[in-house]
Order: C-alpha cells, then structure tokens, then sequence
C-alpha cells in the first residue's frame, strides 16, 4: 500500500476559501498528498489558479455540476488503488496542525472503521455536531418540525446526539464535510449515492456503511475549522429544496414496500410544503441582508456630509 493520501474536495466557485484550504493542509500532515479538485462548474477562477499555485494540486472537470456525492465519486475514482485512505472535504475547510494524521493514527486503532471524522469547529470556535446517529422516521420528522422553533427538542437532541461526551467513538454517520475514508470501504459500498445530489449523501453513505459490517467513527483530537454554507446562503432557493429532496430520497428508500406508499406521499407531500415555507423565509432574509448591506456601502461618510476634507 502506498503511504501517500488522497485529498478529495467538490469545487463550486469557492473563492478565497480554496486557497486556505490548500494551504492549511501543508501542515494537516506529514505524509505525500494529492489533492484532486472535482469542479461542478466554477465560474470564479479559483480551482485554475489553485492547480497553479499548488504542485500537488489537480483539477478534474467534472462537464457540469453532478452534485457533490457524483463528483467526489468521479475524483475518487482518479486515485491510484494502492492509496489506502481518501479524504473527502468541503473547500471550506480548514485544517489544523497534525489533524489528517490523527485521523490516521485513528484508522490504525479501528481496523473496521470505514470512515473516520474529525471534530468540527464554528468559525466563532462553536463545535459543530458532526457525528450523528442515522435519522429514523420519527426523530427525522421531530428534528424537521421543530429543530428550527424549538432547538432542544428531544428529537433534535437524540439525532445530534447532543447529550454525547466529545469522545473518540463508533457513531451513526459523520458529516461529509471532512471524511477520512478507507478505500476498501467506499469501494465495497460503491462510493456516494450520485442520487444525492446535495445533502444527506453523507448520512446515507455512514448509514450503508455500517450495514455493510463496517464502523463509523469520531475522532476528536483530530481539528478542522468549517465555514460552512458559503454557497447555501448564496443560492437558497436551490439548496434548500435540494436537501428537502433529500431526506425524502433517504426515508423513501428506506420504506420501500408497496403497503408503505401512502408513507412516502405523505412525506413527499409534507416537505415539499415545509421547503416552500423556508425557501421563501430564507429569500426573504438573504434579499434584506443584501439590502441593508447596500444601504451601508451607499451611505455617505462623515467628511462627504460635511462637504470633504481639505
């Protein structure tokens, strides 16, 4: 097996994210790295000046934008198979000190672990609640309804598994935004459902995973920072109806049977009305953000309303 590791990220126009990215990750790790960058179509120039700038840098055109589970399937598909562990993570991240080789000193403790996640951080230095058990229906529904209105609602609080000590140990599924993998793993399950086109391909990938005998597990001595969401507030008329899709597709695959059809119309039915209501809530919030922040920036300064300085 070769001791290099494969670092996969889904680039979408990321910006100034990407290059923090990459140079955070000089010091993720002692080990050789390849970064594969599988763009869905970025428009800002970024992924070209990345492979620029970094040698170890390679940006795969994906043709058009195949959703993040797809794309990561295509650039993981470009790693040489003797590399034994990938790392899939969102452009967003940042990598501190050692992080990807606590993640591996991990995968040496678990040899059944299929995937392995580090603790995630906020920006403002909040822990995330990145490992997670696998939704069933009615902590799924409790955790849709009300884990905006009613944030320690008890479903919410047992999807989050907030109760949880911050340890090292075997969880439901982890975020898809930072993934260590072992190849043998992925490629047992096949990879990311591309049916996912945003969200929940990562709980249903941990969830597979764990039905395939493998182990999910939490690593939180290993440290990224995420600044997620740098695209979703940008574009909430198209991710949110996106992860409504999703955890339909999700429960609907896993109440397959003819006699569990008026389940699924029923879910289809509750959140694709549940999708409008906060599509239209987070339009409304975006387009006054915007329109706030253009009031600022047209306001004139003290020196301009006293006629300027000399």
């Amino acid at each position: 097996m070769s001791d290099h590791v494969a670092v996969v990220t889904v680039t979408y126009s990321p910006g100034e994210h990407l290059d923090r990215f990459l140079t955070s990750l000089t010091h993720a790790t002692t080990r050789p790295v390849l970064v594969i960058m599988a763009d869905n179509g970025s428009t800002d120039g970024s992924p070209e000046a990345a492979e620029r700038g970094f040698d170890n840098a390679l940006l795969l055109r994906t043709g058009e934008n195949i959703g993040y589970g797809g794309a990561a399937n295509r650039a993981v598909a470009e790693v040489d198979p003797d590399v034994e562990f990938v790392i899939v993570a969102n452009p967003d991240v940042q990598w501190s000190r050692g992080s990807i080789d606590r993640l591996l000193d991990a995968a040496e403790r678990w040899p059944r672990a299929g995937s392995l996640g580090p603790l995630i951080l906020e920006p403002d230095g909040t822990h995330y609640p990145s490992a997670r058990r696998v939704p069933d229906l009615v902590t799924g529904l409790g955790h849709a309804l009300f884990g905006t209105v009613w944030p320690s609602n008890p479903w919410t609080a047992s999807y989050r598994q907030d109760l949880e000590a911050v340890s090292e140990r075997t969880v439901g599924w982890l975020s898809g935004s930072c993934l260590l993998l072992r190849r043998s793993a992925f490629d047992s399950v096949n990879g990311f459902d591309s049916r996912y086109f945003m969200y929940m391909e990562d709980v249903d990938l941990g969830d597979r995973l764990s039905k395939a005998g493998w182990q999910n597990v939490y690593v939180p001595t290993a440290e990224v920072v995420h600044a997620k969401g740098h695209a979703a507030g940008r574009h909430p008329e198209l991710m949110l109806p996106a992860h409504h899709q999703s955890a339909y597709r999700f429960q609907a695959d896993r109440h397959p049977d003819r006699w569990q059809a008026p389940l699924r119309w029923a879910l289809r039915g509750g959140l694709a009305l549940r999708s409008r209501l906060v599509v239209t809530a987070a339009t409304k919030e975006r387009d006054t953000d915007l329109s706030n922040e253009q009031r600022s920036n047209e306001q004139p300064s003290n020196k301009q309303r006293k006629g300027g300085s000399r």
